[in-house]
């Protein structure tokens, strides 16, 4: 198969995954024709992501779908395969399907090493017929970026920064998928903007994967023990609409060919109405 067409910029949404399952339909629509390349869903914490990729692939005539991700230790590499390959070709081409290793805290004692995890994974969703070019691996660190270019469509990075992007492109090289995940919150108040944000990031600073790439890429342990403000200013893009298309400017220009962008609006997130309000001013700015 040819690439996923991702377009230069998409949107990832935890309402959209979980919100009302009729108002999602009608902002995932909404998005296909403001003229988002893709809509990115999570689904690290179930098995039932792949419904709703059939959903958003009927409401949408081009809009990519994306799985941001779908968690390696809660379905089988064949049944995810066996469902792709029900899909006509002109969906086939619209979706990439996103995986992830998840993190050691949330599988508990079964957890195993990340990167023999994944090589495992990646032969056996392999050997039952779904191709490379229609999934990328959600990578962190230089291995698992590597191997995201060596056996997928590329690289879904997430919380990171425009300094890991151009990282992760040397070791990706020309040619490959990298779709970092930016959080961006549309508020001027430099103390309500990075109190949102901080809501929406504490529940990460507990995880390793996280925490370990932080580091890796120059924040402190003290950044991320206080949530201090130069680890939100690093990894959200706050402020007016200015600020937002600087930071997607600054991932583009360190080797993005897709930057997906997640509304934040605190821990809860927000209801899909104030969601699609969002993205019709993202679009005028960024489309």
């Amino acid at each position: 198969m040819n690439a996923v067409q991702l377009g230069p910029v998409g949107i990832w949404s935890m309402e959209l995954r979980f919100g009302d399952k009729g108002e999602a339909a009608e902002c995932a629509a909404e998005l296909d024709e403001l003229g988002f390349g893709a809509l990115w869903i999570p689904g690290g914490i179930d098995d039932a992501v792949l419904g709703d990729v059939d959903a958003y692939l009927a409401v949408s005539k081009r809009l990519a779908i994306g799985t941001g991700i779908i968690n390696m230790w809660k379905q089988k590499p064949a049944d995810i395969a066996a469902w792709w390959k029900t899909l006509p070709a002109d969906k086939q081409s619209r979706v990439m399907l996103g995986l992830g290793v998840s993190h050691g805290p949330i599988i508990g004692d079964a957890w195993k090493k990340p990167m023999a995890l994944a090589r495992d994974f990646l032969d056996e969703i392999a050997a039952a017929g779904l191709p490379p070019e229609a999934m990328c691996l959600a990578a962190l660190g230089p291995k698992m970026v590597a191997l995201s270019g060596e056996r997928t469509a590329g690289a879904h990075p997430y919380l990171t920064t425009p300094e890991h992007t151009a990282t992760a492109r040397k070791i990706l090289g020309p040619g490959k998928l990298l779709a970092p995940e930016q959080g961006v919150v549309l508020e001027s108040d430099p103390a309500k903007a990075r109190q949102m944000a901080v809501e929406a990031l504490d529940h990460y600073r507990n995880l390793p994967n996280y925490r370990n790439n932080w580091l890796r890429i120059g924040f402190s342990q003290a950044d991320i023990d206080t949530l201090s403000d130069r680890l939100i200013d690093g990894l959200f893009a706050w402020g007016g609409m200015d600020k937002i298309v600087e930071r997607v400017k600054a991932h583009h220009d360190a080797g993005a060919n897709h930057v997906c962008l997640q509304v934040i609006r605190g821990a809860m997130g927000g209801d899909i109405a104030g969601l699609r309000a969002a993205c019709r001013e993202l679009a005028d700015a960024l489309l």
